[in-house]
Parts: C-alpha cells; structure tokens; sequence
C-alpha cells in the first residue's frame, strides 16, 4: 500500500485525506440519521396524551426539545399553543429550518469531496504526464522505464480520485434522500399537532360560548 501511495506523488495525500473525511462523514450520518433517533416511535403518541390530559408544562417542553428533532419542532408547536395558527405555523416553519439544517450538517462537505476527488486525481494524472514528459526530455525515448514513473502517478491518482468520488456521491445522495423523507414525516406530524391544538382550541371556545347561555 505504502508503495502505490509512494508511486502516485504527492496529490495521493490530499486524495487520502478525502477519504479519511469521507468515511467520518458517512459513519456520522448514517448514525445521526437513524429513524428512531430522528422520529422516535412513540414520541407523537405520548404529546397526544399530554394534550388530552393537560399535563402540559414548562419542564416537560424542555425535556422534549432536547429528546430528538422531531421533539424539537414539536416543543416549538406547544410553546406557541396559544397563538393564533398562521402565528403557529410561522414559528414551526422557522424551527423547521434549524431542525432541517442540523440534519444537513457535513452533507455539504460530503458533496463536495465527492466533487473534487476527481479533480485532484486529473490533476495529479496532468503532474504525472508533465513527469513523464520531462524525462523523455532529458533523457530520450530509448528507455521505456524512464516513462513508467511518469505514466504510474498518472494513473495511480486517477484511480485514487474515482475510488473517493464514486461511493462519496453514492452516500450523498442517498443520504440527501433520506433527509428529505425525514423532513416530509416531521411536517406531518407537526401539522398534527396543529389540527389537535385547533381543534382543542375551538372545543374550549365551544364551552365558554354555551355556559353563559345556560346561565
């Protein structure tokens, strides 16, 4: 191994440095990204129960937010309760961008190492040409040998940027999906609470206008 990396020059070390950052990336990710970790299976569940039961307090709003990102853009949905519902959407919809933002983390970074692999492959295959070149110039085409150093670090960093790129731009996308699907089931859910805190806002609103009417 030391030896290929010796025989692509000195482009394979930023190439190597890629993959290392890659790799982190994707692990990262894929971990951050879990389904339960993001949405956990009971979480909605257990609002509706707060809701319904008005057990609704400051500590267990708190304890939400830090629970998951689903938690976190719920917590904002029952903080803002008492707002009217455009005012309600409004702040869910602002949260939603910090939520979304923090699910993006590093996918940015991983685009464009995917990017710029390759480019530093190309770009360690032109310095291996140029080797090449400057050996024929000094040294005349009666050698084969003289070529191999030359043509070897061309090669070499081609195949080195590709084997980064391929499976960066493979992971990028599929977790670049997986975000948006994420972000699609977090927007039903909180529109869910939404539905719920209107409709027991029009229930107490209900109330109120037939007490005085039995009164």
């Amino acid at each position: 191994m030391w030896e290929i990396i010796r025989a692509g020059g000195g482009f394979m070390w930023p190439i190597i440095l890629c993959s290392i950052a890659s790799v982190a990336i994707i692990l990262e990710r894929l971990w951050t990204l879990k389904t339960e970790r993001v949405i956990p299976k009971d979480l909605s569940a257990k609002v509706w129960n707060w809701i319904e039961a008005d057990e609704l307090s400051d500590k267990l709003i708190a304890a939400l937010e830090q629970n998951s990102p689903l938690g976190q853009l719920l917590a904002i949905g029952l903080a803002n309760r008492d707002k009217p519902r455009t005012l309600l959407v409004e702040r869910l919809e602002d949260g939603g961008r910090h939520v979304v933002h923090e699910l993006e983390r590093f996918l940015n970074t991983l685009g464009t190492i995917a990017a710029v692999a390759p480019l530093l492959g190309l770009l360690g295959t032109v310095a291996g040409i140029i080797h090449a070149f400057n050996a024929i110039s000094a040294n005349g085409i009666g050698d084969p040998r003289i070529l191999s150093g030359g043509i070897g670090e061309a090669l070499i960093t081609t195949a080195a940027g590709l084997t980064v790129a391929i499976p960066s731009l493979i992971a990028y996308r599929f977790l670049r999906g997986k975000v948006e699907r994420l972000v699609i089931r977090m927007e039903k859910e909180a529109m869910k609470l939404v539905d719920a805190l209107d409709e027991r806002a029009a229930a107490a609103a209900a109330m109120r206008d037939v007490g005085p009417a039995y009164r």
